[in-house]
């Protein structure tokens, strides 16, 4: 398989002088296309910190941190928008979707974010709803769908431009059981696919088979979970 994300002796640290905290500490981790990895641990270990540095958002203190072809870490402030943009699909805890959009508008919001690069085109709206099991619901806003419902929409949203990352930040949070089986049943399909890499970070145990990988982040140390 292709890799599409290399983290490699990746630290983070916030603060100054005696007041610092290691956020991430000596973090390596390569995912590729196709597969989905899960990293679980307690609340504070890190895990939303490592989801940070993989999607551009934060910039880590020492490391490299690789998609694709991009060495994320050396790129300008502009060139990590650009890929956060055409090359990295996010999901979010509370699904994130805007109010006033149904649930087609919320998956066709990417394309009013600016141009994507040259010979690239997002995938159809419609068609990524069926995939997910929500054209019936097309034309529903969010407060006429159950939790699960969001979380498809939001994954359906995500996968619009085509990305080579899906980040995944506890999307079962707020359902239930069954629920939580689907969605992260429905993200391993997508990622396989669609030739995706996908990075879940959870709470939920329960739904951890359905990934190809996990690990276990501890005081901002990763390493592989022992099973």
């Amino acid at each position: 398989m292709t890799t599409a994300l290399q983290l490699s002796s990746v630290t983070l640290v916030h603060g100054d002088g005696d007041e610092t905290v290691t956020a991430l500490d000596d973090v390596s981790l390569t995912v590729a296309r196709g597969e989905l990895v899960a990293i679980v641990g307690p609340s504070g270990s890190g895990k939303s910190s490592l989801l940070a540095v993989a999607g551009a958002l934060t910039t880590p203190t020492s490391g490299s941190v690789v998609l694709g072809d991009v060495d994320l870490v050396a790129a300008s402030p502009r060139r990590r928008s650009e890929i956060r943009r055409e090359r990295i699909g996010f999901v979010f805890q509370s699904s994130n979707l805007v109010p006033a959009l149904t649930a087609r508008d919320q998956v066709r919001l990417p394309a009013t974010f600016g141009r994507l690069g040259e010979g690239k085109e997002l995938r159809d709206p419609m068609e990524l709803l069926t995939e997910v099991g929500m054209d019936h619901k097309a034309g529903r806003r969010p407060h006429e769908l159950s939790g699960g419902e969001r979380q498809r929409v939001g994954i359906a949203r995500a996968l619009v431009t085509r990305p080579e990352l899906l980040l995944v930040d506890e999307p079962t949070a707020a359902l239930d059981r069954q629920r939580s089986q689907d969605i992260v049943a429905l993200l391993a399909r997508e990622t396989r696919e669609h030739d995706v890499a996908g990075v879940m970070v959870t709470h939920d145990h329960e739904v951890l088979h359905h990934c190809d990988r996990v690990y276990e982040m501890v005081d901002g140390r990763l390493e592989p979970r022992a099973d």
